[in-house]
């Protein structure tokens, strides 16, 4: 098995072990364009559920506005939630899959 792919499908396979630290230090100690390439895809990946994180922090403060009018109930955390764990998953089976992908 070639280094490279096998350094490749490491990228995607680290949202297991290392999260985003891995691609980066193979983005910049390998030389070969292609390995370059998977590792900046798998670093922009596992950057992803980081986007969610705002949603989730807005809920909360949402909710405490509703909370603190008293009307209503706390339902934006919920949904800022479960939308944040439904980007994350969706993220690990991508890197599942493209790591797979590039072993093949």
């Amino acid at each position: 098995m070639e280094t490279n792919k096998l350094l490749s499908s490491l990228c995607y396979f680290s949202i297991f072990f290392a999260g985003f630290i891995f691609p980066i230090v193979v983005y910049f100690l390998t030389t070969d364009p292609e390995t370059k390439r998977h590792a900046k895809s798998a670093f922009l990946s596992h950057l992803l559920p980081l986007i969610a994180l705002p949603l989730v922090i807005a809920g909360i403060f949402f909710d405490i506005g509703i909370l603190s009018v008293g009307s209503g109930v706390p339902v934006f955390i919920f949904l800022a939630i479960g939308f944040s764990l439904l980007i994350s998953l969706a993220v690990v089976i991508w890197n599942v899959y493209k790591g797979i992908k590039v072993l093949l």
